[in-house]
């Protein structure tokens, strides 16, 4: 919302929404058509070893341009010992349907941080001073803001995985849930998004959780459902990273040993990258443009215009044309944007809404009651 206008952020949600119920769908159809059963062999099939090696890249990828966890109060510390206890036992499973009844729980508990976000809009809001941009239109880095809910939304990698999992494996049956689940995660994140913006406007960080003062209890309940909801769904990121290791060097298959071994290999050189890097903003702009654009606008397209058979008049058709550039364009122009105007971070330091004396020294007119009534939300123990 910050990087693209309240209004046009909205909308772009809905696009992007749509557009990933649509490629969802039609990656499932270009594997029936080609008679394949994984995202990998679907691209191999239609564009080669080339197109196959590509994908394998970018499906690898993805986990690792994901930043765990950003608690900075002993992240170092919480982040390993997190990764040792809960997430590498959990990435050790060889089905994927034993995951699908512990990710319930991280969307149980993603509703909880939504029902902290509208709390504190509430009580919050009022007292964050508005940035004078705030409800414009457009702003010009909504391509940056596309890749993001690119991210949000990206799942391609792994819907076969999914897919194969259904006791009923049709096309009419994946659409169907297909399209509640885009439904609902596009209600989520317009909840999500609208709530943090209205809350800080023009201050809103890359991670959200950043916005909110460190005494603030509730919040900090909030960051721990958050690092739960990361522990419990990392797990399938994993095991869509150790298939393609698998099916590239190993041809598909892992004796229980190596499914050990490579597991902890991942675990570990992701941790280490988690540790390395605290702002979160930066990394889901990259992670959009880089991997999830191609994931899901242009390979599903490019893949279904090179299977299908239909007239170029018919609507799947002339959806996959538009797409296609599209994604070129958000992939190319939405990296040079993000490497040349990152998001904002604050690396772990407190807002200077935390510290009333500090609003001062901003641009921005506070009125003394603001101030006051703002203390006592924020419950600053220094000015008791």
């Amino acid at each position: 919302m910050k990087q693209a206008g309240f209004p046009l952020g909205i909308l772009l949600l809905f696009w992007v929404s749509y557009i990933t119920d649509f490629s969802l769908v039609l990656l499932i159809k270009g594997g029936t058509l080609s008679g394949t059963d994984t995202y990998q062999s679907l691209v191999n099939k239609t564009f080669g070893f080339p197109g196959y090696l590509l994908l394998s890249v970018l499906q690898f990828l993805y986990p690792f341009i994901v930043d765990p966890e950003n608690l900075f109060i002993g992240r170092h510390f919480i982040i390993v010992l997190s990764t040792i206890v809960f997430t590498l036992p959990l990435s050790l499973y060889r089905d994927i349907a034993k995951l699908g009844k512990i990710s319930l729980i991280s969307t149980v508990l993603t509703t909880v941080i939504l029902g902290i976000a509208m709390a504190r809009v509430i009580s919050l809001g009022p007292h964050i001073p508005k940035t004078e941009d705030a409800w414009v239109f457009a702003k010009p880095n909504a391509i940056q803001a596309i890749g993001v809910m690119s991210f949000a939304f990206i799942c391609h990698h792994n819907c076969f995985l999914v897919y194969g999992s259904l006791e009923e494996r049709t096309v009419a049956k994946w659409s169907r849930i297909i399209h509640v689940s885009t439904l609902v995660s596009v209600l989520i994140s317009i909840l999500f998004a609208t709530c943090g913006y209205l809350t800080f406007t023009g201050f809103t960080q890359g991670d959200l959780f950043e916005n909110y003062c460190r005494n603030d209890d509730l919040v900090t309940f909030g960051r721990f459902c958050y690092g739960v909801t990361v522990i419990l769904t990392y797990p399938i990121e994993c095991f869509v990273t150790r298939e393609v290791i698998a099916n590239v060097f190993f041809g598909g298959n892992l004796s229980s040993v190596f499914h050990i071994i490579v597991t902890v290999v991942i675990i570990t050189i992701a941790t280490f990258v988690s540790l390395l890097i605290d702002c979160l903003g930066i990394v889901l702009e990259l992670n959009g443009v880089l991997c999830a654009a191609p994931l899901i606008f242009i390979i599903p397209s490019a893949c279904y215009l090179k299977l299908s058979e239909e007239p170029r008049t018919h609507s799947d058709k002339i959806m996959s044309c538009v797409m296609l550039p599209i994604g070129a364009v958000v992939m190319v122009v939405g990296f040079v944007m993000a490497v040349t105007n990152p998001q904002d971070c604050t690396h772990g330091q407190e807002m200077f809404y935390c510290f009333p004396d500090n609003v001062s020294h901003t641009n921005i007119s506070v009125s003394h009651f603001q101030l006051t009534t703002q203390l006592s939300v924020l419950n600053i123990s220094t000015f008791q």
